[in-house]
């Protein structure tokens, strides 16, 4: 009786359970949440987050992010103009901020809100390595990742809902074992490949916004290499981690690189 309710709670999930269909991929996501909740939120916070950090302005290096967050923006553009799709970016509000932090890291808000850190710059090193940070953030935004996120952690919740349910007459040592297993097997091999995933997916798209923006690919390849120096080889395993490891990402990238190439070619980009 029991497993039958845990299977009712879960196909219950399933048949209300929402997708979309992300134009640049073509694949059906996850998609619990609707965008017209997470993006107001997500512009709160982004200015929340301004007003308690020091945002710098006015210099070339915030030129800089502002001119390659516009380039990688009208790529955009292009690319879902071609494919019948403009429609799509209607409630995307972008805006690239660089944020005095040492912390070589830059990150994007759902609807297009991005932050580059100070200290990403020095592997930046110039306008194609941040154009490979920034075209990485803008797919993050234009796949939707923090909607997917949104809804994997509420499919672990009723998971974890319906395990309860399972062993609820069992002893209390029981019942701990079994959420530890469940939370360890879930976070293991649900939501980190899952992270990493989106991490790849928006290498890869990022990837083609940057050639189609202009900017040649190949700079992505020694911009990942400088990253995995700036971690000095303290990375995690990569099972265990939310993003794929350096060697992988620069082993993906170099693969992809002749698919972006001619995805940019398509928009009159051509490198030689």
């Amino acid at each position: 009786m029991k497993r039958m309710l845990v299977f009712s709670l879960f196909g219950t999930l399933i048949l209300i359970m929402g997708c979309a269909t992300n134009p640049l991929t073509g694949k059906s996501t996850l998609a619990l949440v609707d965008n017209s909740s997470i993006f107001p939120s997500a512009f709160q916070q982004y200015d929340a987050f301004l007003k308690e950090n020091k945002v710098i302005s006015g210099t070339s290096d915030a030129k800089l992010v502002e001119t390659v967050g516009l380039k990688i923006k009208l790529a955009a553009e292009k690319w879902l103009n071609a494919i019948g799709k403009p429609e799509y970016l209607k409630d995307y509000q972008w805006e690239y901020k660089l944020v005095e932090d040492p912390a070589v890291n830059a990150w994007c808000m759902p609807g297009g809100k991005i932050v580059v850190y100070s200290g990403i710059l020095p592997v930046t090193k110039d306008e194609s390595g941040l154009a490979t940070v920034m075209g990485h953030e803008v797919a993050h935004a234009l796949l939707n990742h923090g909607q997917q996120r949104m809804s994997a952690g509420m499919l672990q919740q009723v998971g974890a809902v319906g395990v309860g349910v399972a062993v609820g007459n069992e002893s209390q040592a029981t019942q701990e074992i079994a959420m530890t297993a469940y939370g360890a097997t879930t976070q293991l091999g649900g939501m980190l490949p899952f992270s990493r995933s989106h991490e790849s997916e928006a290498d890869k798209i990022g990837l083609i916004l940057m050639a189609i923006a202009g900017y040649n690919p190949e700079a992505s390849v020694p911009f990942w290499k400088r990253m995995g120096e700036a971690s000095g080889g303290q990375e995690p395993a990569e099972f265990m981690s939310t993003h794929p490891s350096h060697n992988t990402r620069v082993s993906n990238l170099t693969r992809w690189i002749p698919e972006a190439k001619t995805e940019a070619a398509k928009y009159g980009v051509v490198f030689k």
